[in-house]
């Protein structure tokens, strides 16, 4: 644990504890696993089969209840999580078989994909597809193939899931969301890591770093180590490290080994040593990930320790994505991220760039679409007012 970047954390509920301790259960873990025997008898199961699903741990909590002796753990406890395990083998085994197609399709036609996430990542994290979760497939293409990328995807099947805006991809967002209705699988097109106006590496810097992946029998390509620390780095902390998912991965990433001096130099080059710093404090007092001297040039910052602190609420709070986001909270804490305050001006800008939900909330003809600039605010009021009543 970093001990110069104390976190107060007395506000986790026991639950939760309970869910941190397991998750920090090692093979040989004998002291932790008589410290628990007692604290399971004081524990709300339901609360805690709750939390392991918000947090989407259940895979790996599973297995790791499998290596200590259960005594004070209800059987139906053991038996809804083997049947959680199970289901998302299943999920896993069906997202592989789609990444696989997917990949072939885009590599036939001339696209260069990365994998960010799904099972290629789970089983470079985690050496095992099915100790870590995924709803969805999130690959990055060059920008300038998105409408090549679209044209493949509808013929196979797929719908765009929702209008874009007045070239509202260019601006606000970084992603499309794809749907198979008939596969059930979902599929996000990236062409940037994070949204704007977030510094990151190019997509030419990130392919010469590409690793290829053999879960399958038609290669996979996916980050590079240090990429994709620093890009699951990047995107748990723009989501305030709601979900325990995303802290497991930066621990597991670290105990496997990543190369710091080459981290250093992603996180201060593209302006993200406090996401850094965060993101190891976090993990250091949470899961009790090991922080060498290397990585304690990142959580050395006062404005990582403050991060961290603001991460420990909205992972106790326990509300889903929709509910978080819409909170003045989160919104504070969004733009505390921002690494200068040009960035944080460019932010506080764009909210006000029309997108796609408020063609949902109004339905305007192509031509009349410029009228959302002046609407946008009375079309979030009504969107506010609605949700309250």
């Amino acid at each position: 644990m970093d001990n110069n970047s104390n976190l107060d954390l007395d506000l986790i509920p026991k639950e939760l504890g309970v869910l941190l301790d397991i998750l920090k259960i090692e093979k040989d873990d004998s002291i932790l696993e008589k410290g628990l025997e007692d604290v399971f008898k004081e524990i709300d199961w339901d609360h805690f089969l709750l939390l392991a699903r918000h947090h989407r741990v259940y895979p790996i909590v599973y297995a790791k209840l499998q290596k200590i002796n259960r005594k004070g753990i209800p059987r139906h406890v053991i038996e809804i999580l083997y049947q959680e395990y199970k289901r998302n083998t299943f999920q896993m085994l069906h997202l592989s078989c789609e990444m696989e197609l997917v990949s072939k399709l885009f590599a036939d036609n001339q696209i260069r994909i990365l994998f960010l996430k799904g099972p290629v990542i789970a089983f470079d994290i985690y050496g095992d597809i099915s100790l870590r979760t995924s709803k969805d497939l999130d690959v990055l293409i060059p920008i300038h193939k998105l409408e090549k990328a679209e044209e493949l995807l509808l013929s196979c099947g797929y719908e765009r899931e929702e209008e874009i805006l007045l070239k509202e991809s260019k601006w606000r967002s970084h992603h499309v969301t794809y749907i198979h209705p008939t596969k059930n699988i979902q599929l996000e097109i990236h062409w940037r890591l994070q949204p704007r106006p977030s510094k990151e590496p190019s997509f030419n810097e990130l392919w010469e770093q590409k690793r290829v992946s053999t879960i399958t029998s038609y290669p996979i390509y996916f980050l590079g180590k240090e990429d994709l620390f620093f890009y699951l780095v990047s995107h748990g902390a723009r989501h305030g490290w709601f979900r325990l998912r995303w802290l497991l991965d930066i621990d597991q990433m670290i105990r496997k080994g990543i190369d710091f001096d080459k981290a250093n130099i992603l996180f201060e080059k593209y302006k993200s040593c406090h996401l850094g710093g965060q993101a190891l404090i976090l993990a250091s007092h949470l899961l009790e990930t090991p922080v060498n001297d290397k990585m304690k040039i990142l959580t050395a910052e006062d404005r990582s320790k403050k991060l961290a602190q603001m991460a420990i609420h909205l992972i106790k709070e326990q509300l889903p994505l929709h509910i978080i986001t819409s909170t003045n909270y989160f919104r504070r804490y969004l733009i505390s991220l921002k690494a200068s305050n040009m960035q944080k001006l460019i932010h506080i800008v764009l909210l006000f760039y029309p997108s796609s939900v408020d063609a949902k909330t109004l339905r305007l003809p192509k031509l009349l679409h410029f009228l959302y600039f002046p609407l946008r605010p009375f079309l979030w009021v009504w969107r506010k007012t609605r949700k309250s009543v």
